[in-house]
């Protein structure tokens, strides 16, 4: 078990907003807080209903108490629940006898960092309840419960076994050169070293999928003016967000808006056209305009399909980060005699739509996602998956891919194995520094 503190601690555990939640809850380790709020402490495991009280034994509130004993709590110490009837005044209230007896304010993820120090829950799953409540589309949801529920640590627990069969094949040599051990069968080790890489390489591919549902897709409409940005973007947001006019240049300033395009969250952003600045006001919102286009996923150059990729568009193009994904959309077809379709060219993909009457936006929807690395069929088998998780997952490879290169070199072979098995069990936490435990844990909401 990994040292978890023994101080009594309480929060409110739901949103202090009376329209948002009929209930709200308190979590601290307990029994002599529960004898003087409640008058007893309450059976085990059953919702009990109780008079919550202040200091002088009148009613704060009344309400159900759940009392569930160590380990077989969240966090695996007592913990005590409070259901209220809700309202910040009555929150407030409860909080303040809850400190008045001895206990103190939890820190953002205290309640989820004690579970993962009890080992109720492995670093992976912790901060899989983070994402589960951020989680902005049902996709992302239901990939945070699986993550939750440990396919995403049961796939790297596995994955590191067979990293540690293959480290003890190599390393018996080593550790015992003068006893009788048989060298390691160099073909053997081979296939294994080869199959934990693939492993590794489907393991980080499915990684890569769960980041974007995590994180969403950064998208930026740019282009020059009046070729429908606006329209485009009210489109796909299904509602008119942005002001339109044939007026050239009425956007002035950015217009953010999260959408939601098959279950993958896109935080879509339409920004000022591009042309010479008539105005300082203009000027000033074209320069945000190529800020967005720094800080970008994926953009969305809009070109009149009347008059298809122009000379100031290509003047964009090159001035594009060379990273930067890319789909060239030709909006107004219903202008013109083109009909909704996708083609490739080149580096880019242009789609053929309309915003006015929403032909070809599917088309559009589908690749945008494809050009990020979204895959349709990925959803049910993908992990939820952090910044941290994906470099983890990366030096892991270029590890093994260096173990590859001195395969014939047993002390060589051995490091480049440990320090790959050791990126392996930083994402489920065996070893990981307490800075880090405290970065990950302080952007919980408090009360989780």
């Amino acid at each position: 078990m990994r040292a978890a503190a023994l101080d009594t601690i309480a929060a409110i555990a739901t949103a202090q907003d009376a329209r948002a939640s009929a209930s709200c809850g308190f979590r601290a380790g307990v029994e002599s807080l529960a004898r003087a709020l409640l008058g007893r402490l309450p059976a085990p495991r059953r919702a009990t209903r109780a008079t919550f009280l202040d200091a002088d034994g009148a009613a704060i509130d009344d309400g159900i108490a759940l009392y569930f004993p160590a380990p077989r709590s969240y966090t695996g110490e007592d913990v005590l629940e409070l259901q209220g009837h809700g309202g910040p005044v009555v929150l407030r209230m409860l909080l303040a006898r809850c400190l008045a007896l001895g206990a103190r304010i939890a820190e953002p993820g205290e309640f989820t960092r004690r579970a993962y120090l009890n080992d109720k829950l492995d670093l992976a799953q912790a901060e899989a309840v983070a994402d589960l409540i951020e989680s902005a589309t049902a996709a992302a949801a239901r990939c945070a419960m699986r993550s939750l529920r440990g396919e995403f640590s049961d796939a790297i627990d596995a994955l590191a076994g067979q990293l540690v069969e293959l480290r003890l094949l190599v390393e018996a040599t080593l550790d015992f050169p003068e006893e009788e051990v048989d060298a390691p069968d160099h073909a053997d080790a081979r296939r294994r070293l080869d199959a934990v890489r693939a492993v590794l390489d489907r393991a980080l591919e499915r990684a890569r999928q769960g980041s974007l549902l995590r994180a969403g897709i950064h998208v930026v409409l740019a282009g020059r003016p009046n070729v429908g940005k606006s329209s485009l973007l009210n489109r796909l947001a299904g509602e008119d967000l942005a002001i339109v006019t044939a007026i050239p240049g009425t956007t002035r300033d950015t217009v953010r808006q999260a959408i939601d395009v098959d279950g993958v969250p896109l935080n879509v952003v339409d920004t000022a056209g591009l042309r010479e600045a008539k105005d300082e006001v203009e000027r000033l919102g074209i320069a945000r305009t190529w800020s967005e286009i720094e800080r970008a996923d994926l953009l969305l150059l809009v070109v009149d399909a009347r008059d298809g990729v122009t000379s100031g568009d290509e003047a964009v193009v090159a001035r594009l980060p060379a990273r930067l994904k890319r789909v060239i959309v030709h909006n107004k077809i219903d202008l013109t005699a083109d009909t909704p379709r996708v083609e490739e060219r080149a580096d880019d993909t242009h789609v053929y739509a309309s915003a006015r009457t929403g032909a070809g936006i599917d088309l559009l929807g589908c690749t945008l996602l494809a050009r990020c690395g979204w895959s349709h069929d990925a959803e049910e088998s993908v992990f939820m998956a952090r910044d941290r998780h994906l470099v983890a997952l990366r030096r892991a490879g270029e590890r093994l891919a260096a173990a590859a290169g001195v395969f014939g070199q047993a002390e060589l072979l051995a490091e480049e194995l440990r320090l790959a098995h050791a990126e392996l069990t930083a994402i489920t936490g065996e070893f990981t520094p307490d800075d880090l435990l405290g970065e990950i844990f302080s952007r919980f909401c408090i009360g989780k």
